[in-house]
């Protein structure tokens, strides 16, 4: 699962065009990560703030 910085995330949404398995969602909120995540890391290599990190369960 993705964790989210939500200091330094700047709502590019460049992760959400990333993620082969559409597990990340753009929101009024902020990034929202769903279930579907594999922790592939596609959208943490991509991130240009370092905003994205795997969360351990």
């Amino acid at each position: 699962m993705i964790k989210v910085d939500t200091d330094k995330c700047l709502r590019c949404g460049g992760c959400v065009g990333v993620c082969p398995v559409s597990a990340l969602e753009l929101t009024e909120h902020g990034i929202k990560c769903s279930g579907r995540c594999t922790s592939c890391k596609s959208c943490v290599n991509f991130c240009p703030v370092g905003a994205l990190s795997i969360k351990d369960d």
